[in-house]
């Protein structure tokens, strides 16, 4: 317990410190969230015609409102919390690729649904809008984080030599 403390405290800091980083926000996670706002704005017009993106705006054709995805919003702290968890857990490497796939389509899926729901609740009412952007999608987005992390450690297979048999 205490090396896998260890290894995700150290990997947690060191891909924060990098993501921070002038380039690694210009050349990574800008043009991801851009491309984030675009997929949002492609699944929103098809139900939608009254929908434009520019960038990482996301705005009414009618009604004077838009949202900013913003870092912080796009998923990419959620995804550095579970790469380090995994990647600090001792297992084969093919079984963290998966779990790491798992998680990234999981995380991002959910964070997809987390901007399409907050666009249309600040459309509705900017108060209620607030209050889930603040509390209720960051809780629940590193939660699904978490909840990838639990199932995919779950199924962990045995170490060799372990001496541990399926029940």
């Amino acid at each position: 317990m205490g090396r896998f403390l260890f290894l995700f405290i150290f990997l947690l800091a060191t891909m924060f410190a990098i993501e921070m980083l002038q380039p690694v926000q210009r050349h990574v996670v800008l043009p991801w969230t851009s491309l984030l706002a675009d997929a949002s704005g492609w699944l929103m017009r098809l139900f939608d015609d009254q929908v434009a993106v520019s960038g990482k705006i996301i705005s009414s054709t009618v009604k004077p409102f838009s949202v900013s995805i913003e870092p912080g919003c796009n998923g990419v702290e959620a995804m550095i919390v579970l790469v380090a968890a995994i990647m600090a857990v001792r297992a084969p490497l093919g079984y963290k690729i998966t779990g790491l796939l798992g998680g990234f389509v999981a995380i991002q899926g959910l964070n997809l649904v987390r901007i399409i729901s907050l666009f249309y609740l600040g459309l509705w009412d900017r108060e209620s809008f607030e209050w889930a952007h603040l509390y209720v999608w960051q809780a629940l987005i590193i939660l699904d984080a978490l909840v990838v992390f639990l199932v995919w450690a779950r199924f962990l297979p045995p170490e060799p030599g372990s001496g541990a048999v399926d029940a």
